[in-house]
């Protein structure tokens, strides 16, 4: 009986040490990266999100924002 106790706790505390430092079930789960690129096509000052986003998509991309000061076009896929 002592034996099945000691093993029992063993077990026990492995599971909380899994747990706690996010081995658990959602230890697999692999997020996806976003690449971004200053648009080639696009030209003058970028205004539109929209506009952006459907100049970056002729050039192969997903989408696109409207970024920094000068207000250039960068465009994003998940890579």
């Amino acid at each position: 009986m002592e034996g099945f106790m000691r093993m029992f706790s063993s077990l026990f505390v492995t599971v909380l040490l899994l747990l706690a430092t996010g081995m658990g079930p959602n230890a697999l789960v692999a997020e996806a990266r976003t690449c971004e690129s200053l648009s080639n096509k696009f030209k003058g000052v970028c205004v539109s999100q929209t506009n952006c986003g459907s100049v970056c998509q002729t050039e192969g991309f997903t989408g696109g924002d409207c970024r920094g000061l000068r207000r250039r076009c960068f465009c994003t896929k998940h890579c």
